[in-house]
């Protein structure tokens, strides 16, 4: 059962789509911070970051960019205190729970290609009851290219045997809107997440733009009831 004609998946992205990781991303950087003798940071100031993973946080904490001759050294703490904390506050988005049973209700299959390699990715969504009916888990170094390039969203629609084209893709920064339709999927951009610094979210292209995680059952034509 499907709702809007032709649509047969939906692909959705993780951190600030589905999952609220702001706090983790976000504690393990002032742990960095912490161990420089610097004072921790607002979340609020992590969490318009989120998006960039291990970039946006490095940036945001200590103002280094990949050019930086350290980059790399902070990049590889970084990642490493993550691994260690990123089930400490981590949980779904509100509504969340309710959308993804609701597309068990229509019988339409789900998954997730994310820009977060899969030593996080498959662990995280592994730890979580969310994640149990998903039908594909693509990380950011799953096929050769991350987001915006169309690959892990085509590779998501080749295993669930899906053509790309029936599938639609959600998600909350603007280079997910570019691979979407880069890989030839209707997208639809999420403006509950983390969007980027100055995003204007309605500039994106996106063929829908919604205010909450249930807002996609009227895209998809699907009724909710609980």
């Amino acid at each position: 059962m499907i709702g809007r004609t032709g649509l047969r998946a939906v692909l959705f992205d993780l951190d600030g789509t589905l999952l609220d990781t702001a706090p983790d991303l976000g504690h393990a950087a002032n742990v960095m911070r912490e161990r420089r003798g610097m004072p921790p940071l607002e979340e609020a100031i992590y969490r318009p970051r989120a998006s960039s993973g291990a970039r946006g946080m490095i940036e945001a904490a200590f103002g280094l960019t990949p050019a930086h001759a350290e980059y790399e050294v902070y990049r590889t703490e970084y990642l490493d205190l993550y691994g260690e904390v990123m089930r400490r506050r981590t949980q779904p988005f509100d509504g969340v729970p309710e959308l993804i049973e609701a597309l068990a209700r229509a019988s339409l299959p789900w998954g997730v290609v994310t820009n977060k390699v899969e030593r996080f990715a498959l662990p995280l969504t592994a730890s979580l009851p969310l994640f149990a009916s998903a039908a594909t888990i693509i990380g950011g170094d799953t096929t050769p290219h991350a987001k915006p390039h169309p690959a892990p969203l085509l590779e998501a629609a080749r295993r669930l045997g899906v053509p790309a084209q029936a599938c639609v893709y959600v998600g909350d920064d603007e280079r997910d809107i570019e691979a979407g339709r880069a890989a030839g999927m209707p997208t639809v951009a999420a403006r509950w997440g983390y969007l980027g610094v100055g995003a204007d979210v309605d500039a994106w292209g996106a063929d829908a733009v919604i205010d909450a995680p249930l807002d996609l059952l009227n895209f998809l034509e699907l009724a909710y009831t609980k």
